[in-house]
């Protein structure tokens, strides 16, 4: 009998950023270990005219659910969805709700986060800081509270080499950022940014670390603990292997490598790609919700969720791999769904020129304005040339992390939460996960029907031999202008003619004689 699931039968568990990525896997992962469990609440916003219920409805219709449904049929009577916005103050919680939440909750797992790279400071302080600060004051109140885990970012001290399970201090107070982030004027706020997050890449990284801080100051007398993944991906093998719902991450980079709008990235091969399948993650996540609340830490402890120290992958060989995987399974034309949003870029070894995959989108846009349709290709390859470059940081760095925290746990469990609850990464082959992350990403993101694969193979190949066309014209053309203006480069062109004409020569008088 696995400890950690039956923890948390019974248990009443909170859950911030449910309709998330990481926390929808979240949620699957208990209803199908804990299925005894009481309530999970769930803080949703209202999003595109759909109201919390039926988002709550199309969560559960998704096909990540299927096997819960089978071990846990009343599943949708156990979800209490609250509605709630984190960019409110007491995230304009009813105060019926709030009561609710206050007098049930056991466990909260604290998932919510902007992660995007470029938001402006203010907007990411009020999600990655200001919330946290408010969940925390609103868990302080909670008397049936067993733990608070707070999930973080193993990026979030990037700006250093070795990271160890500390939380590291930030030059300016996060009382003070929240504070100044009221009064002062958005112009005011991007001036003096750069300033602020130092030799951090972005404003996700610097928020990130700023939430930790807050989770350490005003913790009071909560079990907490914090986890630190780095980039989470696709699931590795629960419910089922290859799933993912969002284009962060390694997923845009695949959609842009497979619909053809990318082809390489400035990368270093060798720096190590330290993905982390996200039902590791989760499993983590799980176990240390167990360990906090039961062995009590007297202290916060910091958690990495890597996969760099037990099991490295470069960039390199996860590129060949994903580009291999599209050799066997190719994606469908680019276009075929204009609501797709490629918000990042393929990984190879080489160095590219922006040059390159601008210019075929501004031909490409020409073709599609004398054909009557509306031009995007420039405006989509703009989008993930900037994303490019603000990825450029993380795809040429490695990094350490210490995992002390993470193997004293994984030691803590018993053989059946070990299987149950497997976060050992030291299993995982890369080859196996990536492929089917190409192939995940295929049918559960972008919905594209296996059948369809000779088609996209076809297509793969007119892409390829378009990109081959352009790069011989442009080289041509260089050629050309070179020759123009350098009696050197004429020299050089003469004497490679003449020995092609003459090796030519050669071989006609040789078939000759032989005849």
């Amino acid at each position: 009998m696995s400890m950690i699931a039956a923890f948390y039968g019974g248990k009443s568990i909170l859950i911030t950023g449910a309709t998330g990525f990481m926390g929808k896997v979240l949620m699957e992962k208990l209803f199908r270990t804990s299925p005894d469990l009481k309530v999970i609440y769930i803080l949703v916003r209202t999003k595109a005219g759909q109201t919390t219920q039926q988002r709550v409805f199309q969560i559960l219709n998704s096909k990540l659910f299927e096997k819960v449904k089978e071990v846990c049929p009343n599943v949708h009577e156990k979800i209490r969805a609250i509605y709630a916005d984190l960019n409110q103050n007491d995230f304009a919680i009813s105060k019926e709700d709030m009561q609710e939440l206050l007098s049930c909750t056991n466990i909260i797992f604290h998932c919510a986060a902007t992660v995007r790279f470029d938001d402006p400071l203010r907007h990411a302080v009020q999600l990655n800081v200001t919330a946290t600060q408010q969940l925390l004051l609103m868990a302080s109140q909670m008397p049936k509270l067993e733990a608070f885990i707070h999930i973080s970012t193993a990026f979030s001290n990037c700006n250093l080499k070795h990271i160890d399970e500390v939380i590291y201090p930030c030059p300016v107070e996060p009382k003070k950022i929240i504070d100044s982030m009221e009064w002062l004027d958005d112009a005011i706020i991007d001036e003096i940014t750069p300033k602020l997050i130092g030799d951090r890449p972005n404003t996700y990284t610097y928020t990130k670390a700023l939430g930790e801080m807050v989770v350490q100051q005003e913790s009071g007398n909560l079990n907490i603990a914090i986890i630190r993944p780095s980039i989470v991906g696709a699931t590795w093998q629960e419910p089922f292997p290859g799933w993912v719902d969002n284009l962060n991450g390694p997923s845009g980079l695949i959609i842009a490598a497979g619909k053809g709008f990318l082809r390489s990235i400035r990368a270093t091969p060798m720096a190590v790609a330290d993905l982390i399948p996200v039902d590791t993650v989760v499993n983590l996540t799980l176990a240390v919700g167990w360990y906090t609340a039961v062995h009590r830490p007297k202290s916060t402890l910091i958690y990495h969720c890597t996969s760099g120290n037990f099991n490295p992958c470069n960039w390199g060989k996860m590129g060949f791999q994903v580009l291999a995987t599209f050799e066997k399974v190719p994606f469908e034309r680019a276009f075929r769904r204009p609501n797709a949003d490629f918000t990042t870029n393929t990984i190879t070894s080489q160095y590219w020129n922006a040059v390159s995959h601008r210019a075929p989108a501004i031909i490409y846009d020409f073709y599609l304005r004398l054909t009557g349709r509306k031009p995007r290709m420039t405006k989509l390859m703009n989008r993930l040339l900037r994303t490019v470059s603000m990825l450029e940081y993380f795809v040429n760095r490695s990094w350490e992390w210490s995992t002390y925290n993470t193997e004293m746990l994984m030691s803590e469990l018993s053989p059946e939460d070990q299987r149950v609850f497997n976060f050992d990464v030291r299993q995982l082959n890369w080859l196996e996960y990536i492929e089917n992350y190409v192939l995940g990403v295929k049918k559960y993101l972008l919905k594209e029907d296996m059948a369809g694969i000779p088609e996209a193979k076809q297509h793969l190949r007119r892409l390829r031999n378009i990109h081959y066309l352009f790069n011989t014209a442009l080289f041509l053309i260089a050629w050309r202008l070179l020759i123009a203006r350098s009696q050197m480069a004429r020299n050089v062109w003469f004497f490679i003619v003449s020995f092609c004409y003459k090796f030519l020569s050669y071989f006609r008088a040789s078939s000759t004689l032989k005849v």
